[in-house]
């Protein structure tokens, strides 16, 4: 008769065999156009965060740096806002918040969502019917009403606003997690650790959470760019960013008034929104690809 720690061993060694041998992960990530081009554009972002003061060559927050709605040119290259701030400056600044906005906003998300959804998950019962209806009631809103109502509660400002963007979307993350976990559950591996009488938390944390894990990356990673969009709407209608912020979403509304005599105090923070989106969502596609049990060596 085999002794209940050898079966546990076995039950391991199953779960390890029946996942497939993938490539190399950053041999796989580069290998495609999307998951190469996200990645330089999300490394070009946090060089440019991590730099800033460095790079910029004005203060962000220095009025009459320049002539007021100076075109660009050889000396400001993006140009200048109505209170002569470089916009350039503002906009490599803003990368800085623009991290802190997604990384914050999806690290509230996530956590919240994996925890819920693994609980529901695995503890079946009552528990799962209570947690999951909860979560279906808060998935029947959009994620900008909860974030409107986050934010009539807590206030208007940034901080306010990435709290209010990440527990809007906590909804999401649970619905995936729940569904990850009960695909698991039901797979050979998990069967063989449960009749060898593994706990509760070794089943959890060896046998559930790093089959969920890869899941989440990926729509985490693609959440960073919902969570961004999120943020420049807010602040766009004033709830997010205040000024002197050199938020870009805070930066469009701050020039929509000026956009005929001064285009460029719109487009360049605008081009910088869209290249930031679509940076996280190619990445998103290569890093999925890269994790594809498909994609795999012979």
């Amino acid at each position: 008769m085999i002794h209940s720690s050898s079966t546990a061993e076995l039950a391991d060694d199953l779960a390890t065999a029946s996942a497939p041998r993938k490539r190399s992960f950053w041999r796989a990530l580069l290998a495609g156009p999307s998951g190469l081009i996200g990645l330089v554009i999300v490394a070009v972002l946090i060089f440019a965060a991590l730099t800033a003061p460095v790079i910029a060559p004005y203060d962000p927050l220095r009025m009459a740096a320049g002539p007021r709605l100076d075109a660009p040119s050889t000396n400001y290259l993006m140009g200048t806002d109505d209170f002569g701030r470089d916009v350039l400056s503002r906009i490599i600044y803003g990368a800085r918040l623009t991290l802190q906005i997604g990384v914050i906003a999806v690290g509230i998300s996530l956590s919240c969502g994996l925890l819920l959804g693994l609980v529901a998950g695995y503890s079946s019962g009552w528990t799962e019917r209570v947690l999951m209806r909860l979560v279906d009631v808060l998935f029947s809103f959009t994620e900008i009403v909860i974030a409107l109502a986050c934010l009539a509660i807590f206030g208007v400002g940034l901080t306010n606003a990435m709290i209010a963007i990440g527990i809007a979307s906590i909804p999401f993350y649970a619905r995936v997690t729940h569904s990850v976990v009960l695909v698991e559950k039901g797979k050979p591996y998990f069967e063989a650790a449960v009749a060898a009488g593994a706990g509760h938390l070794r089943l959890i944390f060896l046998h559930l959470l790093p089959n969920v894990v890869p899941t989440l990356i990926v729509i985490g990673t693609l959440g960073v760019s919902t969570a961004i969009l999120a943020a420049a709407g807010l602040s766009f209608l004033g709830l997010g960013a205040q000024p002197p912020q050199p938020e870009w979403g805070f930066m469009l509304s701050s020039s929509r008034d000026l956009i005929s005599r001064a285009p460029w105090m719109m487009i360049f923070p605008g081009l910088a929104i869209a290249t930031t989106v679509l940076g996280f969502n190619l990445l998103g596609d290569g890093i999925r690809e890269a994790l594809d049990p498909r994609q795999t060596d012979r």
